[in-house]
């Protein structure tokens, strides 16, 4: 497993979530990103990557898929819920 070289990043809410969720169900980043490809957003592993840094921002269908993906609710990304 690769640590992540740069700091977090302060342009999304969702990253730490979308990366705590994702390992909690065991899944790997390549995973998760076939998964995305299947639910119609295309992102490679770069921009998954930042995503998860917080280093890129999020759009809303972005949000909407990953929250199916995980199985957990849009406000549990948005820090909304616990």
């Amino acid at each position: 497993m690769r640590l992540r070289k740069q700091e977090l990043g302060d342009r999304n809410l969702v990253g730490a979530r979308v990366e705590a969720a994702r390992k909690k169900r065991g899944m790997k980043q390549k995973e998760l990103l076939a998964q995305l490809q299947v639910n119609g957003v295309d992102m490679n592993a770069s921009g998954l990557s930042k995503l998860e840094g917080q280093i890129r921002y999020v759009t809303d269908v972005e949000l909407v898929a990953l929250a199916d993906i995980l199985e957990v609710s849009v406000d549990y990304l948005l820090g909304r819920e616990k």
